[in-house]
């Protein structure tokens, strides 16, 4: 039975690095025998059917076939429908409630780097940023009004960045709806 999954590329059409067109991506995922491929957004976002391989080796197997179409070091994170859907509802509570006043973003982790090893890399300003781990992912929220002055934007200077990929909330629970 097929699973469906949502890679989440990493560092793509990001700065005019890394240009890849949705259609591109999504005929590459097609001619690599995924069904029911669909892409979200331009910053890499590809929502497919799997059958018969577990996640580590789909991986390997994306980031490889990205590597040789795009020429590009591919990073991919993969989630299963029902690894989204515990990444929306573990979300802290009140997580996303406040769009007027804060910004939220889900952090997804590489399966090589856990949700407490990142929380000792991720810091957060007081009185302008909070960050939670989950399963997989950290939830970070900040002040709109403050933005300027949150340690989120330090995060990608960091070598930890290299094993995660940032979604705001919307963009989450929009896949997570796409998935289902």
């Amino acid at each position: 039975m097929a699973e469906t999954y949502v890679a989440l590329l990493r560092g793509i059409n990001v700065g005019g690095k890394n240009v890849i067109r949705m259609a591109a991506l999504r005929s590459v995922f097609e001619a690599e025998g995924f069904r029911d491929v669909v892409t979200y957004i331009q910053s890499g976002n590809v929502i497919f059917r799997a059958a018969g391989s577990t996640p580590g080796d789909l991986t390997i197997r994306i980031e490889e076939m990205l590597a040789s179409a795009f020429d590009y070091q591919a990073r991919v994170m993969l989630r299963s429908r029902k690894e989204m859907e515990a990444v929306v509802a573990g979300a802290p509570a009140g997580f996303g409630s406040q769009p007027d006043r804060h910004r939220y973003d889900v952090i997804f982790l590489r399966d090589t780097l856990t949700a407490h090893d990142a929380m000792d890399e991720v810091r957060v300003r007081p009185g302008v940023d909070e960050a939670w781990a989950g399963d997989g992912v950290l939830y970070f929220s900040r002040l709109i009004s403050q933005a300027s002055r949150s340690y989120l934007s330090r995060l990608v200077s960091m070598p930890v960045y290299q094993d995660m990929t940032i979604r705001n909330w919307n963009t989450t629970a929009r896949l997570l709806q796409l998935m289902s």
